[in-house]
C-alpha cells in the first residue's frame, strides 16, 4: 500500500482531544488509504489502513453499545 500520501496528507487530530497536551491520534484521509499516528509523538511509525477498513471501524464504534 502506497504511503507517500502520509507526508502531503492534511492531519486531523480527533475531537474528543481536550486541550494541547491531551493523548490522542490524528488521521490522515487519501483516496486509497488512512494513516492513524499518535497525535503526541508524531516521529513514531503510522499506522495505514484501507479505507474499507477505517469505515468498518468507525461503524463498529457508531454501533458499539455504550458502556455502562
Amino acid at each position: 500500500m502506497k504511503r507517500d500520501f502520509l507526508t502531503t496528507s492534511t492531519w486531523r487530530k480527533s475531537s474528543r482531544s481536550l486541550n494541547e497536551n491531551a493523548q490522542c491520534v490524528e488521521v490522515a484521509l487519501a483516496s486509497h488509504a488512512v494513516g492513524i499516528r499518535d497525535s503526541t509523538d508524531r516521529c513514531c511509525p503510522s499506522l495505514v489502513v484501507t479505507v474499507a477498513a477505517w469505515t468498518a471501524f468507525i461503524d463498529g464504534v457508531k454501533h458499539a453499545s455504550p458502556r455502562p
